[in-house]
């Protein structure tokens, strides 16, 4: 396996990681019941929430390279982390994703009361994820 391919590895599985304890425990309960709102109230919560997120998915890489021994290079992890950052707050704030559910056809039961916004979600990270760690490493 090349190098490459294994920064890759370990860089998707750290910022997989982060992304997971930063959705999940970071993230304060104001900014989760306000990020998705309209106007500023829901910008500001979801900035709030994507800087946390980003901070948490930084300090997750730097200890992987760190122990790893993976050369970062500053250009292409801080491109990484602006896609992530980016591609999160799309996400979160709610009315793209929907649209884009809606567009594909997704059952509407589905995504209100199936869990399927909370699925169609976490998985635009992760895919998010794997394109931020393939320009990291």
């Amino acid at each position: 396996m090349s190098s490459t391919a294994a920064s890759f590895a370990a860089l998707f599985a750290a910022l997989y990681a982060a992304h997971a304890v930063a959705d999940h425990w970071i993230q304060t309960q104001h900014q989760s019941d306000r990020k998705g709102r309209p106007g500023w109230t829901g910008r500001l919560a979801c900035a709030a929430h994507v800087a946390t997120y980003t901070a948490t998915a930084l300090a997750a890489v730097l200890v992987v390279a760190w122990r790893c021994d993976i050369d970062l290079h500053p250009g292409r992890l801080t491109l990484a982390l602006a896609v992530s950052a980016v591609t999160h707050y799309i996400a979160d704030r709610r009315t793209p994703l929907r649209r884009m559910a809606d567009a594909l056809g997704k059952n509407p039961d589905w995504l209100t009361k199936g869990g399927g916004l909370y699925a169609l979600d976490q998985s635009w990270h992760i895919g998010w994820l794997a394109v931020a760690a393939l320009i990291a490493a």
